[in-house]
């Protein structure tokens, strides 16, 4: 069982001017008119060029009926959790229900860490900040309160209710699903003991606080997915957990060309652009597939046969309206067999 969403970027002036909130949601339309599962949108505070993806995703839930909305992903380690559990609430509320969570503790980026440094808040703590966000958030959003008491976050019987309401504003979801991001090889290779303790940690927080794993970037190792996988399944056993309730999503970049090389030159051109710095330290065929409608499929279904079920398609594009069409009519029919509406 295969599902498909498409990330609308958010926006890029450095490299489309015009790419602005109308064409957003001009684009969010044609994705749900053209058949996938879901729309998702960025976050960044003022490291790449991006809308804000709440604000954006509230607009998008009415300009759509059927798709899911989600992010991907969301840095929640930056948010008071307080103001994110009500923000997150309402949206899922004006939606109808439809938002995913899909949020990650900050990129090994410079970018990132200015975010952090500005908003005073201690990059190299962001994984035990966006652990206590997280558990925070599932109680605010299951009980209507919160009496957590961390290391960085202590609240004391936090409700939203104060006793003259019918009761507290609840998410329509109660809770919405969140999907724990983890990339532990984003730039590459590191020492075996630094990849096992991202590999732990990572499967200690999709496993305790998530309803499924969003990772990306490693395009050219399905070896490595299998791996992570068999560890977060393990992990999930030891501490009595079901690992079949998780969803296991990638989102992948693309580009869809005539030709290989068409694409290629395509591709490489928009990621050196948008990924100024990442692009410079990742092979950039590790962000995903590019060349002939076949070609894309050829590595879906590999991705698939490792363990994904769901797939975020990212297109590296200027014109993202022709990208979302031809994959539509060229590549999404190749896998109606294994879809699920």
């Amino acid at each position: 069982m295969i599902r498909f969403g498409v990330n609308l970027n958010n926006r890029e002036p450095l490299i489309a001017p015009d790419y602005d909130v109308p064409m957003l949601l001009d684009l969010s339309e044609l994705v749900e008119e053209s058949g996938f599962d879901s729309v998702w949108v960025g976050d960044s505070l003022f490291s790449k060029p991006r809308y804000e993806p709440i604000s954006l995703l509230s607009a998008i839930s009415q300009r759509t009926s059927r798709v899911r909305l989600g992010t991907s992903c969301m840095i929640s380690s930056t948010r008071n959790p307080l103001y994110l559990a009500l923000e997150w609430a309402t949206l899922d509320v004006i939606s109808g229900g439809r938002t995913i969570l899909g949020t990650g503790m900050g990129n090994p980026e410079e970018g990132v860490r200015r975010e952090f440094e500005a908003l005073g808040l201690d990059y190299v703590k962001r994984g035990t900040l966006f652990e206590e966000g997280l558990a925070v958030l599932r109680q605010l959003w299951t009980e209507g309160k919160t009496d957590f008491q961390g290391t960085f976050l202590r609240y004391d019987d936090v409700s939203f209710y104060s006793g003259t309401e019918m009761g507290p504003l609840m998410p329509i979801q109660q809770p919405p699903p969140i999907w724990v991001v983890s990339n532990p090889r984003l730039k590459g290779d590191a020492p075996p003991n630094v990849i096992k303790r991202r590999l732990d940690a990572a499967c200690r927080r999709i496993v305790k606080y998530g309803d499924g794993w969003m990772t990306c970037c490693r395009a050219q190792h399905p070896e490595e997915l299998v791996e992570q996988l068999e560890a977060i399944e393990r992990h999930a056993d030891e501490h009595g957990e079901d690992f079949s309730r998780l969803v296991i999503s990638y989102q992948v970049t693309m580009n869809i060309g005539d030709s290989e090389d068409e694409a290629r030159r395509a591709f490489d051109d928009y990621i050196s652009k948008y990924y100024p710095e990442l692009s410079k330290a990742m092979d950039l065929s590790n962000w995903g597939p590019v060349g002939t409608p076949d070609q894309i499929a050829d590595w879906i279904r590999t991705f698939a046969e490792a363990g994904v079920d769901y797939f975020i398609c990212r297109f590296g594009a200027i014109d993202q309206f022709a990208q979302v069409e031809r994959f539509a009519k060229e590549v999404l029919p190749l896998f109606s067999a294994e879809r699920v509406r």
